[in-house]
């Protein structure tokens, strides 16, 4: 699932901007932590019965990809601070 953006939305009057699963109010969050939390799959899909797996794996991807940007970001920035270092 690379493509989440036709299923996670933000909208800052639903959940205070947080990405959610969209026409829901299950924020990436929640969906990650449950995960992180034990959960499986499975559990996720008996508990919220609204919830399809293509979500779950749209939740995910969007964190993987949410965390790659981080990532590449804070990289970029102690390359710059390693080269400011390098010029003085």
């Amino acid at each position: 699932m690379n493509d989440w953006k036709e299923i996670i939305t933000a909208d800052p009057e639903v959940m205070v901007g947080k990405p959610v699963i969209a026409g829901t109010r299950l924020t990436v969050e929640f969906i990650v932590e449950r995960l992180a939390d034990g959960w499986t799959e499975d559990e996720l899909l008996q508990n919220y019965p609204g919830l399809t797996r293509e979500q779950v794996h749209a939740c995910l991807a969007y964190a993987a990809e949410m965390l790659s940007e981080v990532q590449m970001s804070s990289s970029r920035r102690r390359s710059r601070r390693s080269l400011r270092a390098t010029i003085r």
